[in-house]
């Protein structure tokens, strides 16, 4: 799955509002960002890299791996394949818009 097609994903599951009323980016690296703005109504799901109140850094294929339930997401912050910057609360609340 492409940059292009997660992030649209995102934005489908995210609709008017994620529920966060925060701000957070998935880094994938050189693959990319989806940053995903949950201050403004309505949400913005897009990928400009600016900064946020939690930045979620995975590789692309461990996120994919999480978005279809092969990898729990818990498991994956213990394995340090997930690493969290910022306010660990919003990640807290990820799980709806993961799937």
């Amino acid at each position: 799955m492409s940059l292009d097609q997660i992030t649209e994903q995102m934005r489908s599951r995210v609709g008017a509002s994620a529920g966060l009323k925060k701000s957070v980016k998935f880094d994938f690296g050189g693959d990319g960002v989806v940053r995903i703005d949950d201050t403004v109504s309505p949400a913005v799901v897009d990928n400009t890299d600016a900064p946020t109140d939690c930045t979620v850094k995975v590789a692309m294929s461990d996120f994919m791996d999480m978005a279809s339930g092969k990898q729990n997401p818990q498991m994956a912050f213990m394995m340090g394949k997930l690493k969290v910057d910022g306010d660990m609360s919003v990640a807290m609340q990820l799980g709806s818009i993961l799937g």
